[in-house]
């Protein structure tokens, strides 16, 4: 399942992505489009997938939750520990949200948000896991569990998310609220490691130097 993001996106542009996923596709693949939707803040950031037409770029969460709504898509709040987006969950959100990302590769690293399953508590939404895999140092075991009641496709997909019969999986275990809080301790001495030693790692590299032409 990819999105890409809806800054400098056109609903000329959703048609060939989606065409380019289908070509992508195959009897052992499934590549599911989407769009990553921003507000104007660029603080909330919104994964939907479905039937939805390209609504636009920037719009307020607000509005393009309910144009996801009306033509059917999927909602899922993502990395809302990112720039601290999960303070401005609005309880309007509750109702057209399927999911919350509990743990994004990219933004939380080892351990799950912390902040996620208070906002999963009160919303009643499905806990969501992400990569962002923008390089291949976001790789990680995390995965969504789809229970699909036709064959593998994107509207069964698009179905089983809307019907919430799924589920968010770190390396092959269910991770529910209860599982993620109890994780968090130790997974979080993990994550201040990995950073620790990207530190020091990027500091040791070799800084560039321009050469200046006589």
């Amino acid at each position: 399942m990819m999105t890409e993001h809806d800054r400098g996106f056109s609903a000329e542009r959703l048609a060939e992505y989606r065409n380019a996923c289908a070509e992508a596709s195959s009897k052992q693949m499934l590549v599911v489009p989407g769009i990553e939707y921003s507000d104007p803040e660029n603080r909330v950031h919104v994964l939907v997938w479905g039937p939805v037409p390209f609504l636009g770029e920037n719009l307020p969460t607000n509005e393009m939750l309910e144009g996801v709504r009306k033509a059917g898509g999927v909602a899922v709040f993502a990395h809302p520990s990112r720039k601290e987006a999960w303070k401005l969950l609005d309880p309007y959100w509750a109702e057209r949200l399927v999911g919350i990302e509990l743990w994004n590769r990219k933004y939380d690293g080892w351990a799950p948000s912390d902040t996620s399953p208070a906002l999963l508590e009160s919303s009643g939404a499905v806990p969501f896991a992400g990569l962002d895999f923008h390089t291949d140092r976001q790789s990680f075991p995390l995965t969504m569990a789809l229970e699909l009641k036709a064959g593998v496709n994107e509207d069964s997909v698009i179905e089983c998310l809307r019907s919430r019969r799924c589920s968010a999986r770190a390396m092959g275990v269910p991770l529910d609220r209860a599982a993620a809080r109890a994780a968090v301790p130790f997974l979080g001495v993990a994550e201040q490691g990995r950073k620790a030693l990207a530190a020091l790692v990027k500091a040791k590299r070799p800084v560039p130097v321009k050469s200046k032409n006589n």
